[in-house]
Parts: C-alpha cells; sequence; structure tokens
C-alpha cells in the first residue's frame, strides 16, 4: 500500500540504516578476517544480520496477521539457516543484499510516482484577486464563482473560469500529457492546473477553488497513492508455490549431498525473490506513465483489470457526444432572417432554465448577438414560452406547442432536420417566423475511438443512455455500435453493466452524476473528465483529466504495456532464479556467490519494471 509522505520517508530512513548497519558489518568483519581474528570476524558478521533479521520478522508476522504469505520468507530462512549452519558471513552478504533491494525498490518506486506527484507539486495556494480597484493575494479557499482572478506569466491558473482578456496561451500538460501551447481567446474556459505561458491575463472564476478541476484531480491523485494494491498481487499468486519448490530443492540437496551448505546456497539465492520487487514498481509505473498522457488510475488492481476488458458500455451524452446541443440549423419563413429569430428566442429564453433555453442564449452570444432583456413571461413548463421582446410577442417552444398560439404550421419546414435534432418553433406576434434545429452533434474522435477499442481487445460496444431511444439508435447506427438502448434510468443502466460484466470483463465509461452507480458496477468505470462536482469522478476507478477519448486508447494502451513487462519480470525472474538455485543445488555457487548472484537477478528485474514509465 502506498504511504504518505512522511511514512514513506520515515521507512525510506529506516532502510537505509538497515544497508548501512549491514554494510558496516561486512566491512568490519572482513577487516577482522584480514587481521586473522575468525572470531571476531564472525561475531561482527553475525551482529551485523540480526538487525535485518528482526525487521524482516516484524515484516512477515504483520503479513501473515493479514493472511498474506509473502517471498521474505525464504530471505528469513536463508539468513536464519545462515547463522544456526555457522556461516555468519553468508547470513551478512544475505542481509546486506536484501535490505539493499529493499532501498532499491523504495528509490524504483519514488521515480515511478514521479508524475503522481507532480501533479500533487503544482497546486497554488493563493491567488491575485480584484478587490475594486486594487488587487489583493488571497487564499485559494477564498475564491468564489464571479471573483476577477489576475494570474501572471508562470503562474498556474488555481480556479476554473473563463478568459476575461483578449487572449492567452497556456501549458495544459498536466492535464493533457500534450506540451504543446494552447491559445484561447476572450470568453473561452481555461481550467485549474493549467500554466501561464504569455502576458498576464484576467479570469473570471466559474466555480469555488474547491471544486476546481485541479482541485479535484488532486483529490483523485492523493485517494490513488492511498490505494491498496490488487487484493491478490501477481508475486502472491506464486508466492506459495515458490517456496515450496525452494525448500524442495534445497532439501534433496542436502540429502542427496549430506552437506548442509549446498541447501543454504540454494536458499541464499533464492532471496529476496524478484517478484517481490519488481512487480510493485511495474504496477507503480503504470500508474505514472498514465497520469503524464492525462488519463488517472487510482489503483494497481484497476490498470490490471482495464487490461483485461472485452466489453465496453459507453454513455451517449457527454462520452460520444459533446453534451451540449448546438444549432445545426435554421429556417425561416418569408421575410425572416435566421440571426433574427435566434436572437429573440434566445433574448426570451434567457427567462427559463431549460436545458434548450440555455442551449440557444449560449448560441447566440458565441455569434455575438445583441440580446435584450424579456418582459411578461409565461412559461408552459417543458412545452414552451411566451414574452415580450423589444415590444414584440414572442412565442417559442415545441412544434405543437408554436402551432397552438399562433399562424402557420412549423412542421412544415421540417423538410431536411435530421430525425435524432430537437426543433424548436418560433413565432413573433402571432406569426410564425421559423423553426431552429439542435443536436448533440458527435464527437469527431468518437469512431476513430470505437475503431481503436477493437484494436486494444473490447470485442462488444454497447451504448447506455437517458436520452430519447430514437436519438440513441440513430448514433449507434452512425458509429456502428453493437447494442443501444435509450431512455434508462440509473438503476437500468445499473442492470445492463452487471449483465454484461458477467459474460466478459466490461468497462463502463460515463461523465454524469447519473453514471455514478453504473461506474461501480463495472469491472472498471471509466469518468470523462475531473469536474469537482461529478460524483462519477469519485466512484470510477479511471478518470479521464480532461474530455479526450483518445486518452482512454492510451490507458489501456498503457495497461496492456504495463502488464506485458509486470509477466516478464515475474518470467525472467523466475526462471533465473530456478536456474541459480539448480546450480546451488549442484554444489557450484557456494552461499555468498549466490548472494551476490541474486542481488543482479534483482537489479535486472527492477531495471526492466521501470520501462513501464517510458
Amino acid at each position: 500500500m502506498p504511504l504518505p509522505t512522511s511514512i514513506a520517508w520515515f521507512f525510506f530512513a529506516f532502510r537505509s540504516m538497515l544497508v548501512a548497519t549491514a554494510t558496516a558489518g561486512l566491512a568490519g568483519g572482513t577487516i577482522a578476517w584480514l587481521y586473522g581474528s575468525e572470531m571476531w570476524a564472525d561475531r561482527i558478521w553475525f551482529t551485523a544480520t540480526v538487525p535485518v533479521l528482526i525487521a524482516l520478522g516484524i515484516e512477515i508476522v504483520t503479513s501473515l496477521r493479514k493472511g498474506e504469505v509473502g517471498l521474505d520468507l525464504v530471505a528469513a530462512l536463508s539468513m536464519t539457516a545462515a547463522l544456526a549452519f555457522g556461516e555468519p558471513l553468508a547470513a551478512n552478504v544475505v542481509a546486506l543484499m536484501y535490505s539493499g533491494g529493499q532501498l532499491l525498490e523504495s528509490y524504483a518506486e519514488g521515480r515511478a510516482r514521479r508524475e503522481m506527484t507532480a501533479l500533487l507539486g503544482r497546486v497554488a495556494h493563493t491567488a491575485i484577486r480584484y478587490s475594486g480597484d486594487a488587487l489583493e493575494e488571497i487564499p485559494l479557499s477564498e475564491i468564489r464563482a464571479g471573483d476577477r482572478i489576475l494570474v501572471r506569466h508562470g503562474e498556474v491558473v488555481p480556479v476554473d473560469g473563463t478568459l476575461a482578456s483578449e487572449a492567452a496561451a497556456l501549458d495544459q500538460s498536466s492535464l493533457t500529457g500534450e506540451s504543446a501551447t494552447v491559445d484561447k481567446a476572450s470568453g473561452e474556459e481555461i481550467l485549474s492546473g493549467s500554466t501561464n505561458l504569455g502576458n498576464a491575463f484576467d479570469l473570471l472564476a466559474t466555480r469555488p477553488a474547491a471544486e476546481s478541476t485541479y482541485a479535484n484531480i488532486v483529490r483523485l491523485v492523493q485517494q490513488a497513492q492511498a490505494s491498496k494494491a490488487p487484493s491478490v498481487r501477481i508475486a502472491d499468486r506464486y508466492a506459495v508455490w515458490f517456496l515450496v519448490l525452494t525448500l524442495l530443492i534445497a532439501g534433496v540437496a542436502w540429502w542427496l549431498s549430506g552437506d548442509r551448505i549446498r541447501a543454504l546456497a540454494v536458499l541464499v539465492v533464492a532471496t529476496p525473490c524478484p517478484l517481490i520487487l519488481a512487480l510493485p514498481v511495474a504496477i507503480i509505473s503504470g500508474m505514472s506513465r498514465s497520469a503524464k498522457l492525462g488519463v488517472l488510475i487510482k489503483s494497481g488492481g484497476a490498470l490490471e483489470a482495464l487490461a483485461k476488458v472485452r466489453t465496453a458500455v459507453l454513455d451517449k451524452t457527454g462520452t460520444l457526444t459533446y453534451g451540449q446541443a448546438r444549432v445545426i440549423d435554421l429556417k425561416t419563413t418569408a421575410g425572416w432572417d435566421g440571426r433574427e429569430i435566434l436572437r429573440l428566442a434566445a433574448s426570451l429564453d434567457q427567462a427559463s432554465s431549460h436545458v434548450i433555453a440555455e442551449a440557444l442564449v449560449g448560441e447566440a452570444r458565441r455569434r455575438g448577438l445583441l440580446l435584450a432583456p424579456p418582459s411578461d413571461v409565461s412559461e408552459a413548463a417543458g412545452t414552451g414560452v411566451t414574452g415580450v421582446v423589444e415590444g414584440r410577442r414572442v412565442t417559442i417552444g415545441g412544434s405543437r406547442y408554436v402551432r397552438d398560439n399562433s399562424k402557420g404550421d412549423p412542421y412544415a419546414l421540417r423538410a431536411g432536420v435530421p430525425d435524432d435534432a430537437a426543433v424548436v418553433a418560433v413565432a413573433v406576434d402571432g406569426e410564425l417566423a421559423g423553426i431552429i434545429a439542435l443536436a448533440d452533434r458527435i464527437r469527431p474522435d468518437a469512431a476513430a475511438m470505437l475503431e481503436a477499442l477493437h484494436g486494444v481487445g473490447v470485442r462488444r460496444v454497447v451504448l447506455a443512455s437517458g436520452d430519447r431511444t430514437d436519438v440513441v439508435a440513430a448514433v449507434a447506427m452512425k458509429l456502428g455500435i453493437d447494442e443501444a438502448h435509450g431512455e434508462l434510468a440509473p438503476a437500468q443502466k445499473v442492470e445492463i453493466v452487471r449483465r454484461e460484466s458477467s459474460k466478459a470483463p466490461t468497462m463502463m465509461v460515463g461523465d454524469g452524476v447519473n453514471d455514478a452507480p453504473a461506474l461501480a458496477t463495472a469491472t472498471v468505470g471509466i469518468a470523462m473528465g475531473a469536474r469537482g462536482a461529478a460524483a462519477s469522478s469519485e466512484s470510477a476507478d479511471v478518470v479521464l483529466l480532461v474530455d479526450r477519448l483518445d486518452h482512454l486508447i492510451k490507458a489501456i494502451h498503457a495497461a496492456h504495456r504495463t502488464k506485458k513487462i509486470a509477466l516478464q519480470s515475474v518470467l525472467i525472474g523466475l526462471g533465473l532464479s530456478v536456474v541459480a538455485m539448480l546450480v546451488a543445488a549442484a554444489g557450484y555457487l557456494p552461499p555468498v556467490a549466490g548472494a551476490f548472484t541474486q542481488e543482479l537477478i534483482d537489479i535486472a528485474v527492477i531495471l526492466n519494471a521501470l520501462r513501464a514509465l517510458r
């Protein structure tokens, strides 16, 4: 289990002390032996071994209380046997090799975690806020939505917001994994955690710091670093069998030769097995590499499970589509201009909280249209709105609502409008003026992502959405998805995920709060984006730090590569250890030489495990 930083440093210092003790004992005993005092040499080597053996014994007892049987037992047996058989030099060498291997593992884990640690190190603690005509430096906790913040050159953006200056140049590599400079224009969204590469700019905060994207990323990283390793590590699957094999080879060597030192040599050369050193390093390296690519994998278990996924259940809104309706067509009656219809409709819709109203207002503002304040507004929930804009009575809503409240037939204008589009009709002063068609556009990378999923082992794709069934079916047909379900409640999504998971390892990809139960049910839950208010990112096993589908493929690639490297470490480590044990059993590898041989094997597999960082 990854430890908090202060505790991790304590263990690193403690392991360093054990290495220093074993080294000093080996050096001191060797000097005494060179001066002809074999008795003192044996005493020094014996004494230097004991602290390492005691520390190892405490670790073994702790593991056994948790019901875990690890390969540390082999190290303890070899040191104990060496001391009992009058081979304190061999015991001291094993103590040095074991404690040195543990220290090397700590160093390798620290290096493997560097990308995740770098994410935590970028957290801003204060911000510069406008207060009237003055600037004040305040703690992040005091920032509220609507505050105007000054972001200076080189600073990390402290909160999510919209750009209030003309332009900004940002480094978003901590979020996306891509180092290319990103240019933003006035009014565009800027995510916290980005770095200002250009001139100072003003930012209008859209949410408090605690709910901003980067704050949530930090929370998720801390959860990932505190999460338990897979319940059954790959190493532990082989631990008991490897222990039995080691004792069997040692016993047979002693029985056939009558030389107990051969049995000791077998135990020594099997200690410490590369499995207990290389595998955690490989898993953490894969998690760290994924974080650099903009994908946060919360645990080693999630990384391993991601490599096994064969079915993908996808939400539509916000996953395959942008999650925001955009105007795709404007059709007008004689004498009306499309931009004017949109301006009047958006002006009236400023008084409505309906999702389509928000889409129309947003579209009008993106087009630079000047909106007027509405008055005398009357809304029929879910069907339409009527009010006065600049002295004209405007009616907007569904085609039936507008047809019943004005002259003209909106249905006559729908020719050529896609079936999956939402249509808003607009009437002015009792006469039909036109219709506005909106649709939640499919992401341009959705088709390529689905094709790439098949390339990484996903055999079946299911679309599960709360949207209208006909809209969901149209999207599925366009993208060639195997099965589609629409108008689903959260409980129904859970049932679909549970059914698919019973057939094959399944990942669920979604971005909404209503996706959280399904994400928690799947073999691997994957949340799109890391916004602070999204319960989905809290219940997911994997979080894409930005809404980019190509990052999902990168995460799966990283999982496959990490699993491959981890298995290589298992097979190479086991193979070399078994060969060395057989050589020792034949009497060609004495205990001291065997300990050094095992250390070379440890170093080789740890270096192999660190390849997962690349």
